[in-house]
């Protein structure tokens, strides 16, 4: 499969997705001022807030190569080594009828190329601080891990 096919139509995603927990992946990537990356997300869910790049992780597929895929599709980087941070629980998405998903995350360490957004994404850019248009899950994790004030 390459990586623009998904492997679900839209309808078996949210059919699935309506009635078990979704494992996704964050991703967290610094520069050498310390500060993140975010995309504007284009697209629902959660359009216009700002977010940690990220996906649902298909079924087989190592969390790692998940973030090594997502972040070439999302951010145009080549990753080279990670961390596990962590996991973010979504309660925001379960309480807005969207899904449930939990994403573990993962820190990039190395990379090569330059991050910029796709057509899922309106806007990216580095921060080290909240944006107010930030996605209320994830702001709660990077305050309380020290990534972002």
């Amino acid at each position: 499969m390459s990586a623009s096919e998904h492997p679900l139509s839209q309808k078996e995603f949210d059919d699935i997705f309506s009635k078990v927990p979704r494992l996704t992946v964050e991703i967290i990537v610094k520069n050498k001022e310390n500060s993140i990356y975010l995309t504007k997300r284009a697209i629902e869910p959660c359009k216009n807030q700002w977010h940690l790049p990220g996906g649902t992780v298909r079924f087989g597929e190592p969390m790692t190569e998940a973030v090594k895929r997502i972040a070439a599709r999302e951010l145009g980087i080549h990753v080279m080594d990670m961390k596990n941070k962590g996991y973010i629980e979504y309660p925001s998405h379960y309480e807005n009828g969207l899904d449930s998903p939990v994403g573990i995350v993962f820190e990039v360490t190395s990379f090569s190329g330059s991050s910029r957004v796709n057509e899922e994404a309106k806007d990216g850019g580095w921060f080290k601080s909240i944006p107010s248009t930030m996605h209320a899950d994830q702001d709660t994790f990077l305050l309380a891990n020290g990534y972002l004030k």
